[in-house]
């Protein structure tokens, strides 16, 4: 229904009608040929007929079918002309949030001769338009559309002739932005933050966010993924603000009055939306590989933070450098975390922007995990910056290569376990989504490029990577990354060059993988029977059950392993039918086999292992990703016996994530210590010296929900652990325990704390025992906190004002009213509007809330909101 309706009206019924003749002419040419159907013995001659009709009918639905999806289909941009070379010269209206600019820019057509150059320049005031030749200016005429500028160029201009223009103007990226995806929420392509000073504890920033299409917010460009250009950003600023950009600082210009003009060069070419600037009252952490200048960008106080948040940067480079045998391609590399940042992060050439969730102060960022988004940004610095996709059709080739870092790194530096944690990870994220849509990763038929940020450009991508290098062999795996990059260096690439550099290292075809993996869509549904009967030579199935009409049926490599008391074995086999015999000839005896054992295969499995089959896999296996399998199968099964003979094995397992999944399945039930002996005393080991600060905490919450008061002397030492892990889950156990309130004080030395795992089991603390004269402290935390922490508490702040109204009541809705209607993030209006429903029983609130609602822009969020408040009134 949605294609249906997103046709234009007339279109679609013209198509109608063009269908329903042709269906009238052929039930007509049927009629000439059989008029008469007088006896069911007689429908058996009409049945060619009948099926010509069909097969006519079909080719009808196929036809409109392509039709609509050519109305969608998105053909790369067009090179008429192309961008050599980018001069801005800015400055900042904070008060009405808008950049004055002048741009000039060299310029010349691409390939055909052109007179009318047209650029993306959106939600402009226009100014003066100028051709330059030498000191010269002759004013050009020019449209303008909100949208695109048209300059006319005053003679036809050739391939050989290039030019420059200045365009003057004033940008407001504020004008018609919101919408974006669910990774990138909004498009302003350039944001100012409290640029009025108003929100305490909030610094005034500047940053710019330009994928997918959006610089052209800021400047005049030809906003495509196929343009590259080197540039020279001239930024005026008050001299106490520092200034960020692509390339090399190379001078910095006193003005006068408190004002600067710094100046930044980036020499080499690259995209336009990979052109970024930050401005604010940042400190530098300053680092470096080697030669290579690195920096580390963040609110003033947090500098200890960032060099433990970011200390392996000069590793990872130097680890990816030497996987891709091609050297770290910009003359520098920055890392900046900024507030209120619309996605994750984003791999601007030399100068990455990140998200404040790694603004950590130094306790915090002892336990600091953001090596993966770190890893991913990095990568993209050759895969997406030095080679970038030709268009959005084929982001896949930038995504798949910095999701695919994350395991790289997560092999190279903590090991083949937790690198396969995390492809299961991805595999799972890309098959919760496929539950919805089932697209190919090369997609040329879209209405959005923002909604091709998704699980299957990114986690489908790296794990077809991670497919692509088990069956190539890591050596012709890396070498045709290095061929890709050399060849393709600062130049746009489709997914062929990608196939055909692969073939040259390798000398194999891969036109079958490239097809089914990146130009089909779906992945492997797949059944197995495994016949046990002749033990030395097991009999293995292997059916293909996947939705043909939707999916290829697929070929791959399949490995089978086997354990002969401690050694492993495997053999390769590759299934290439919807229907595979195959003998394993295993010679000595064996009673149990494992299909894709590492779990290296995108495929969905049924008909595998019952759970005395997968408490062997767990004793058996020397692989982690298999224990946890196994592991997470028996608690699926509700297989208590075979748990109560592994639990106690997997508290002492070698893989961290072992110990802590083992950890959550005792925590949901007190009656542990009495069916296994001894484990109790194992939960406790783990408390005291786990070396992971993860599984520290998980014991603690454990030894919590068993017998919270036996262990008040084991959280009283751990609460002062450095971890604020390890330290919050203590907490939790003392507030849980049946303190007196006049023992109340003792928790208040843990107010000053800004971390949200002190901070809510203090708040549940007020909450549960109605403490008076914490009001002040609920609404002074929201401004400590951020993202998920920040999430997590608005909830306990408006159940503590839902409780004790007279600590503050209104200032609360004040807030939360603040929070719905302008906080940056979607999931924190949301957070606020959960909060807020909480007072639903007050009509002044809900007609508030409703007010607030209406002006929502996010679709889905709007959604949301209309959702609950029409249940908010029924029930009402």
């Amino acid at each position: 229904m949605k294609e249906l309706n997103s046709l234009p009206k007339e279109n679609f019924l013209s198509g109608l009608k063009i269908s329903l003749l042709l269906c009238l002419s052929i039930l007509a040419a049927c009629k000439t040929e059989q008029t008469v159907v007088s006896s069911p013995e007689s429908l058996t001659t009409t049945y060619p007929e009948r099926d010509k009709m069909q097969d006519s009918l079909d080719q009808i639905i196929l036809m409109r079918q392509k039709e609509k999806l050519m109305e969608n289909y998105q053909a790369s941009a067009a090179r008429d002309f192309d961008i050599l070379h980018t001069d801005l010269d800015l400055s900042f209206d904070w008060a009405n949030q808008s950049v004055i600019g002048r741009a000039i820019l060299t310029v010349k057509p691409f390939f055909y001769a052109q007179k009318n150059l047209q650029l993306d320049a959106k939600d402009y005031d226009m100014g003066a338009v100028y051709l330059l030749e030498g000191e010269t200016k002759q004013k050009l005429n020019y449209g303008y559309n909100e949208r695109i500028l048209s300059i006319y160029l005053p003679e036809e201009m050739t391939a050989e002739d290039t030019f420059r223009v200045e365009i003057n103007y004033q940008a407001f990226p504020e004008r018609n932005s919101g919408g974006g995806s669910e990774a990138i929420t909004d498009t302003k392509g350039l944001y100012f933050i409290d640029p009025l000073d108003t929100i305490p504890g909030k610094p005034r920033m500047i940053w710019t966010q330009g994928e997918t299409e959006h610089n052209s917010k800021w400047f005049p460009t030809i906003d495509r993924p196929n343009e590259r250009f080197t540039q020279l950003f001239k930024l005026t600023v008050e001299d106490s603000l520092v200034t960020i950009s692509n390339g090399r600082l190379i001078l910095q210009e006193a003005l006068g009055g408190g004002m600067r003009k710094d100046y930044w060069e980036m020499d080499l070419p690259h995209a336009p939306y990979l052109a970024a600037l930050a401005i604010g009252n940042f400190a530098k952490v300053e680092d470096r590989y080697g030669d290579l200048p690195l920096g580390y960008y963040v609110e003033k106080g947090f500098e200890k933070g960032a060099a433990k948040v970011f200390e392996n940067t000069p590793e990872m480079i130097a680890f990816f450098e030497e996987k891709l045998g091609y050297p770290f391609p910009w003359p520098k590399y920055d890392q900046i975390v900024v507030r209120d940042f619309v996605s994750g992060a984003m791999e601007n050439t030399t100068a990455s922007i990140f998200m404040e969730n790694l603004l950590l102060d130094e306790r915090e960022a002892i336990d600091s995990d953001w090596d993966y988004i770190i890893a991913h940004e990095l990568f993209h610095q050759w895969f997406g910056d030095l080679v970038t996709a030709e268009s959005w059709s084929n982001l896949t080739l930038n995504e798949a290569f910095a999701n695919y870092s994350e395991y790289l790194w997560n092999e190279y530096k903590y090991g083949s376990d937790e690198a396969g944690l995390k492809l299961i990870a991805e595999m799972e994220g890309y098959f919760s989504e496929s539950e919805e849509k089932l697209d190919q990763l090369i997609q040329f038929q879209y209405e959005d490029a923002e909604d091709l940020f998704d699980a299957h450009r990114y986690n489908k991508g790296g794990v077809i990577l991670h497919m692509l290098r088990q069956y190539l062999g890591d050596e012709a795996f890396f070498m045709g990354l290095n061929d890709y990059l050399t060849k393709h260096a600062f130049q746009s690439v489709e997914v062929h060059d990608l196939r055909l550099a692969f073939e040259r290292v390798s000398g194999k075809d891969l036109n079958w993988f490239f097809n089914q993996w990146f130009l089909d869509r779906g992945h492997p549904e797949l059944k197995f029977d495994i016949d046990y009967s002749i033990p030395e030579n097991i009999l293995i199935t292997v059916h293909q059950v996947q939705d043909l009409e939707k999916s290829p049926v697929f070929q791959f490599p399949l490995e089978v392993s086997w354990y002969e008391g401690k050694e492993r074995k495997s053999k390769p086999f590759f299934v290439n039918k919807g229907f595979n015999q195959f003998a394993l000839e295993n010679g000595t005896p064996v009673t149990q086999i494992y299909l894709d054992e590492g779990k290296n295969l995108l495929s969905r499995r049924t008909g595998q292992m019952g759970a005395a089959q997968f408490q062997r896999q767990f004793e058996e296996s020397i692989l982690g990703v298999a224990r946890y399998e196994a592991l997470d199968s028996l608690v699926s099964q509700d297989a208590e016996e075979e748990l109560m003979v592994i639990l106690p094995q997997a508290l002492q397992d070698s893989f961290w994530a072992i110990r802590e999944k083992a950890l959550g399945i005792l925590q949901v039930d007190p009656s542990w210590p009495e069916q296994i002996p001894g484990i109790e005393d194992l939960v406790l080991t783990l408390a005291e010296k786990d070396p992971k600060n993860s599984v520290q905490a998980g014991a603690l919450e454990v030894l919590a929900s068993w017998n919270v008061e036996k262990y008040q002397p084991l959280f009283l030492r751990k609460v002062n652990a450095p971890s604020y892990l390890v330290a919050g889950s203590a907490l939790t156990g003392l507030v849980l325990s049946k303190e007196k309130p006049e023992e109340i004080e003792f928790f208040a030395r843990f107010e000053a704390e800004n971390n949200f795992r002190m901070v809510i089991p203090l708040a549940e603390l007020y909450i549960d025992r109605s403490i008076a004269g914490k009001g002040d402290w609920f609404l002074e935390k929201p401004t400590r906190l951020s993202q998920e922490g920040l999430y997590y508490f608005l909830g306990y702040l408006a159940e503590y004002f839902i409780r004790m109204p007279e600590e503050g009541e209104e200032r609360a809705l004040v807030y939360l009213y603040h929070m719905m209607e302008y906080s940056p993030q979607n999931f924190l209006r949301m957070g606020a509007f959960q909060a807020l429903m909480g007072f639903g029983d007050q009509p002044a609130v809900v007609s508030k809330m409703k007010e607030i609602a209406g002006k929502e822009q996010d679709i889905q969020v709007r959604n949301y909101f209309d959702y609950f408040l029409q249940v908010l009134t029924d029930e009402n």
